[in-house]
């Protein structure tokens, strides 16, 4: 990362890439919001290649997924059809920036870094299980009391509850691999830890909103993208987050089957709505 490249401009062309994804996704009923976060995506990278050709490049590999997600929707449905559009979109928007910056620019800049041979510390495994219990203590009361599971598909077969299953584990991954991985990593390029950690949630937040994370979701889901990119940061680690967002997705999951149908599976304090 060099901080040299840190100037307003710079800031600025990051910063309008990062908030289009609130006018493309949290207010996407918006004709006139869209063409804005659009515009805000040409304008930040316009800017860029004013003054700095390298950050431009690595912003274009945060646009265009972030274009290309504007075009579908996110929020959470489980007929088949969504599930192949959405998997094809989202698949998509991390190989595409992973192959070229790997083969087209040559800098292989978009990485998923684990840590081979090295053991997860005693302080890692501890916020494992700090995560589960956070998890079962303040999901409950969130989806519950703000009526956000009404946000998901009512559950009705056990086919509807699998496939719940499997797309909560795999948006939760690509969370990890996109928002982390791709877009955290580019800006930690250019900018200092804590610009891109905030521009990164930014985004982070926004998807999450549309996803279903409404209400006062944000108010859960900011901290949670912050502490994901803090945790990268010192982990270096993509296996370390995705098991982190894994299990505070199980909660999730367990939630909304409860929020559903509470005699299926009341182990929550929290009172079935």
């Amino acid at each position: 990362m060099n901080e040299t490249r840190t100037r307003p401009s710079a800031v600025v062309a990051a910063s309008l890439v990062a908030l289009a994804a609130p006018a493309l996704f949290v207010a996407r009923d918006s004709q006139l919001f869209s063409v804005l976060g659009y515009l805000a995506l040409a304008a930040g990278l316009g800017i860029s290649l004013l003054h700095d050709r390298s950050l431009t490049r690595d912003l274009a590999l945060i646009a265009v997924p972030l274009a290309l997600i504007g075009l579908i929707s996110v929020e959470a449905n489980l007929e088949w059809s969504n599930i192949a559009l959405m998997g094809t979109v989202l698949t998509l928007c991390v190989v595409l920036p992973y192959a070229v910056s790997r083969w087209v620019f040559s800098d292989h800049a978009v990485r998923f870094p684990g840590r081979p041979g090295e053991p997860w510390s005693r302080g890692e495994w501890l916020w494992l299980g700090a995560v589960l219990v956070l998890g079962y203590c303040i999901l409950p009361v969130y989806f519950i009391t703000s009526g956000s599971y009404q946000n998901w598909p009512t559950l009705e077969t056990p086919s509807e509850v699998a496939r719940l299953f499997v797309g909560v584990g795999f948006v939760g991954i690509w969370d990890e691999l996109f928002f982390i991985c791709v877009v955290f990593a580019l800006l930690r390029r250019h900018f200092s830890f804590w610009i891109a950690n905030v521009l990164q949630a930014i985004i982070f937040v926004s998807f999450l909103w549309e996803l279903g994370y409404r209400s006062w979701g944000p108010a859960l889901t900011l901290p949670f993208a912050l502490i994901q990119g803090w945790i990268f940061q010192k982990s270096r680690s993509v296996f370390y987050i995705v098991t982190v967002h894994l299990l505070f997705d199980v909660v999730v999951f367990l939630v909304l089957v409860y929020a559903h149908h509470p005699a299926w599976l009341p182990i929550f304090l929290v009172p079935a709505p």
